[in-house]
C-alpha cells in the first residue's frame, strides 16, 4: 500500500503556544495538521474530589500539563476551602499555561516554572532540579499518560489529582473525516469516533496513538493501529510522528 498524508487531524485542542512541535512538522514535511477534540471537559463536584481523600496541602508542588487544569484546580479549592500555602510552586507544560495562571494567582508571590518549548520532556528537566517537593499532578478521569509516563520514566515522585472529567465530544452531522491520519490519545477518544462516525471505514486512513490503552481500544474497535506511541525511541507523539513522516518520505523517493 502506497502512503501518501497530507492532512492529519490531531484529535486535541489546537496548542496555545506556536512553539508546539506540530507546527515544525506541519512546516518540515508539508502536511496540514488540523486540531479537534474528541472529547470535552467536565467539572467534578468539590464532594466528589473530597472522596478521593487528597490532602492538597500535604503538597508543595502543583504539576499542569493544560489551561482547564489551572481552571479546575483553583475551582476545587475555592470549592473546599483549601488555603494555599503560599511557597507552593507551580510547574507548567508552557509559558502559556503559565502566564495564565495570572488569573489565579500574583507571579511575585508565588514560583511558577515552565517549560521553555512547550515539551513534557523539557518541563521534567525543570522539575528535576527541585527534587525535594512534593508534587501533584492535575487530571481528569481519563488520565494523560504522556504526562504520567514522562514523570515515571524520569523517577519524579508524584501523586494525582482527579479533577475533572472527560466525556465524547459532538461533531456537527456535515463534518466529513477527510483526512490521510487520525492521531488519538485515549480510549474515550475511540468512543468518540465510533460515536460520532458510525459508518467510518477505515481504508487507507493512518491511525496512530499515544498510550498502550489507546492503543487496545483501537485493535478492539477492529481499526488498524499505523503508529503507537511512546517508545524507547520516540518517547512523545510528536517525536513517533515525526519519524513516522520521514520513513514515509524516504519511500517516496525511492
Amino acid at each position: 500500500m502506497s502512503v501518501k498524508i497530507k492532512k492529519i487531524l490531531v484529535s486535541q485542542p489546537k496548542p496555545t503556544t506556536e512553539k508546539s512541535p506540530y507546527f515544525d512538522i506541519s512546516e518540515k514535511y508539508g502536511v496540514n495538521i488540523e486540531f479537534y477534540p474528541f472529547i470535552k471537559v467536565e467539572p467534578i463536584s468539590g464532594k466528589d474530589f473530597r472522596l478521593q481523600k487528597i490532602d492538597i496541602t500535604a503538597f508543595t508542588a502543583v504539576v499542569f500539563n493544560a489551561r482547564h487544569g489551572v481552571d479546575h484546580f483553583f475551582r476545587i479549592v475555592e470549592e473546599n476551602r483549601v488555603k494555599l500555602s503560599q511557597t507552593v510552586k507551580f510547574f507548567c507544560v508552557s509559558e502559556s499555561v503559565a502566564r495564565y495562571l495570572q488569573h489565579y494567582v500574583t507571579f511575585r508571590k508565588r514560583r511558577v516554572f515552565f517549560s521553555p518549548t512547550g515539551k513534557l520532556a523539557d518541563l521534567v528537566a525543570v522539575i528535576k532540579k527541585h527534587p525535594d517537593d512534593k508534587y501533584l499532578a492535575i487530571t481528569s478521569d481519563v488520565q494523560n499518560e504522556e504526562l504520567s509516563a514522562t514523570l515515571e520514566k524520569a523517577k519524579v515522585q508524584f501523586d494525582k489529582a482527579m479533577m475533572y472529567r472527560t466525556v465524547s465530544n459532538h461533531f456537527d452531522k456535515k463534518k466529513k473525516l477527510d483526512y490521510d491520519m487520525l492521531l488519538f490519545f485515549s480510549p474515550l477518544g475511540i468512543a468518540s469516533l465510533k460515536k460520532n462516525f458510525p459508518k467510518f471505514e477505515q481504508g487507507d486512513v493512518q491511525i496512530g496513538c499515544f498510550g498502550s490503552t489507546t492503543a487496545q481500544a483501537i485493535r478492539d474497535a477492529g481499526l488498524r493501529l499505523d503508529l503507537e506511541a511512546p517508545s524507547p525511541e520516540f518517547p512523545s507523539m510528536t517525536a513517533a510522528l515525526d519519524n513516522f513522516l520521514k520513513e514515509i518520505s524516504k519511500r517516496a523517493r525511492k
